[in-house]
């Protein structure tokens, strides 16, 4: 008989695929307790280095300000044409612990931040536009996918797959993946994207949503799966050493940064869900502007204190930047930092990395390792003469409303996404991506993973989940057993 899931207090579960949010569209509620004690328990299950993200590669640089964004949003650092901001950018491998080659295929991550005038701005993305999931509570669940497996700790295959074919959400990422930019020929030659919705205000009060794009200034280059088992075996800092020597010579990579500005109520009325993580924005529907550009110049003098001790965190906002209610950012929002606060400690927003360029004040004292304390006031509200709230922070108002409930995470069309990602592939894309997939969906034990995989494959495009299904040697009749045709 199978097992009703319960908390680890032992009280029953009622649904593990979706968190509370305040009507359909949300935001995710403080009360869904079980969805912070899985994201907790989830941070703490590594040390002491990142849970995911652990293999990486890092350096410093400038971005600069080429077109001056103050009509959609009163943050500094993109006010100014001409102004110049310190960054710091890491590259990372998802799954892989940080000894793991780092050519295996795999999703790259790609972890930006502004020391701004207005503190730390991060944007925590991948060189993906899109994710695996769009809810959540079911991140810790695809992670340990991606892990080890519990009894022989070997990374399979057969995990990975089983999570992909039962999350049909999935299935536009998986395509990205197995596609030719799942292995990239350098972290240089790679774009990258904050993947979220975010919201930009200007200082009028008009919101506008916001879709970031990072793209390399080199081209995209990718390698073969060849050539990437032949650099894994061979050199398994392959793409870090890459980064590191290309900028050492002062050959320094550039970016140009871009973003799709949706008008508030657009946005919320667009065909497709933005909020939705599995999903992209059509650029014919809203275009490609120019920001800015950074440069990366800059090698770390100490890669544990530069690029080990960096925390990251989609939390990390300066005024005219704002969370959506993008389900998975909103749990980002809280997952982030609590990682960062089991791995590096209590006080790992007083490291060096991580401290912005002006003095922080507030009232946070002592835990470990505590530096930077004075005598002033450690309470409020107070006659001491303490610091006090700044109103210009205050955040835009959304409308929310509808009854609590552990919804679905957005619209049912899984689908549709990868099928116009397929159909845009060029016809040798396309070959190449039927061979990734048959060679590590073909090691998969379990008939019946396979036919689940490739009937999400066929539910996005009838080709693609066919040739699928032949490069398997599987049924076709038995993969679309069930579909309307």
């Amino acid at each position: 008989m199978t097992e009703k899931i319960t908390t680890s207090e032992g009280q029953p579960w009622a649904d593990n695929s979706h968190s509370l949010t305040a009507g359909v569209r949300g935001p995710v509620l403080l009360q869904d307790y079980q969805l912070l004690e899985k994201l907790a328990h989830f941070n703490r299950e590594r040390i002491p280095k990142r849970v995911v993200h652990a293999k990486g590669a890092g350096a410093k640089g400038v971005f600069t300000l080429t077109h001056d964004m103050s009509e959609y949003t009163k943050a500094d650092v993109f006010n100014g044409v001409g102004k110049e901001t310190p960054i710091l950018l890491r590259f990372s491998q998802v799954a892989g612990e940080s000894g793991y080659p780092d050519t295996i295929r795999d999703v790259r991550g790609f972890a930006l931040r502004f020391y701004t005038q207005q503190g730390n701005y991060d944007i925590v993305g991948n060189n993906t536009p899109i994710f695996f999931v769009n809810d959540p509570l079911k991140f810790p669940d695809f992670i340990h996918s991606q892990k080890r497996d519990p009894r022989t700790h070997r990374r399979d295959n057969t995990m990975q797959w089983d999570f992909w074919a039962h999350s049909p959400e999935s299935t536009h990422q998986v395509t990205y993946l197995m596609g030719d930019r799942g292995n990239p020929a350098s972290y240089r030659t790679m774009n990258g994207y904050g993947s979220d919705t975010f919201k930009w205000v200007n200082d009028q009060g008009t919101a506008s949503w916001i879709k970031y794009h990072f793209i390399s200034q080199q081209g995209v280059q990718n390698m073969s799966d060849e050539v990437a088992t032949k650099l894994a075996g061979e050199e398994t800092d392959y793409l870090q050493n890459d980064l590191f020597n290309a900028i050492e010579m002062g050959n320094f990579p550039k970016w140009t940064v871009y973003v799709q500005i949706l008008p508030y109520q657009a946005g919320l009325d667009y065909q497709y869900d933005i909020f939705d993580v599995t999903k992209v924005v059509s650029h014919k529907d809203y275009p490609l502007v120019e920001v800015g550009e950074f440069v990366l110049n800059e090698n770390p003098e100490n890669y544990f204190t530069d690029i080990e001790e960096a925390a990251f965190s989609p939390a990390n906002f300066v005024p005219g930047i704002e969370a959506s209610p993008d389900k998975m950012l909103q749990g980002r929002l809280f997952g982030y930092k609590d990682a960062e606060r089991y791995r590096l400690g209590a006080n790992y927003e007083q490291l060096p990395v991580n401290r912005p360029l002006h003095p922080v004040h507030n009232y946070e004292r002592d835990g470990a390792a505590a530096a930077n304390q004075d005598r002033s006031v450690n309470y409020a509200p107070n006659s001491q003469g303490g610091p006090v709230a700044d109103p210009s922070a205050r955040i835009a108002q959304d409308k929310v409303g509808g009854k609590t409930g552990d919804y679905p995470a957005y619209d049912p069309d899984d689908f549709s996404a990868a099928g116009r990602l397929y159909r845009v592939m060029s016809k040798d894309e396309r070959t190449r991506l039927i061979q990734a997939i048959a060679k590590n969906l073909g090691v998969v034990k379990g008939h019946d993973i396979q036919i689940l995989a490739t009937r999400n494959f066929y539910q996005a495009d009838a080709e693609y989940g066919t040739r699928v299904a032949q490069a398997l040697q599987l049924n076709l009749a038995e993969v679309t057993a069930g579909l309307s045709q």
